[in-house]
């Protein structure tokens, strides 16, 4: 029986997700499979995978063939690295010991790289998100101008129309004739004084006074 390495569609649409099963050459993709040995979902940055490293190993060991893109999955893992330095170690071309040192350098050197390219793409985003926020803070600035503007220019119609009413008024004001008022001073009437008393009235008070 053929027996090969690769994915079966699961998910919804348009966000697919992958397991990576063992399975029947013969059965359908999304078939029966024997073994379900990880998962793969190609949505993320960088793509994540889950992977059983030695239930892989040991079915390329024991002579299953993966697909293409299983192939890929596996080589970046280092699963493909890993069988190779078990066939010399099994043909006594090199230790067990120098086979393990070789795949913690390959593991290293594979982990600095994929660092690498997180921090890139941290920094994409970071930088994204910055020039982002420095074009809205434009196009807010610009708003916010345009506002001031018309605010300016509708106080200015406001205070122009006001001096022009003041203008008016005054014009009005020059043109009407004012009528002008003579104060008339009324004569003091004359004060009469009393006649000087007299002795022949004075004397008919002193017998009225006996």
């Amino acid at each position: 029986m053929a027996v090969k390495i690769r994915l079966a569609r699961r998910g919804r649409k348009k966000l697919a997700m992958y397991d990576i099963v063992v399975s029947d050459a013969r059965a359908p993709r999304d078939g029966r499979f024997i073994e379900k040995i990880g998962t793969y979902n190609p949505n993320t940055n960088p793509a994540t995978v889950n992977l059983n490293d030695a239930q892989a190993l040991k079915w390329l060991m024991n002579g299953a063939q993966p697909t293409d893109t299983a192939n890929g999955i596996l080589s970046q893992n280092g699963i493909l690295l890993k069988k190779h330095l078990q066939v010399g170690v099994n043909k006594g071309a090199i230790t067990q010991e120098q086979a393990d040192a070789k795949f913690e350098a390959w593991k290293k050197e594979k982990d600095a790289k994929v660092q690498a390219n997180l921090d890139s793409i941290s920094k994409g985003k970071a930088s994204a998100k910055a020039d982002r926020l420095a074009a809205e803070s434009k196009v807010s600035s610009a708003r916010a101008e345009v506002i001031a503007a018309k605010n300016k220019a509708a106080d200015d119609a406001v205070v122009a129309s006001v001096v022009e009413a003041i203008q008016e008024a005054e014009e009005e004001a020059t043109g009407v004739e004012v009528p002008e008022v003579e104060a008339e001073v009324a004569a003091e009437p004359a004060v009469e004084e009393a006649p000087a008393a007299t002795e022949e009235t004075e004397a008919p008070a002193e017998e009225s006074a006996e």
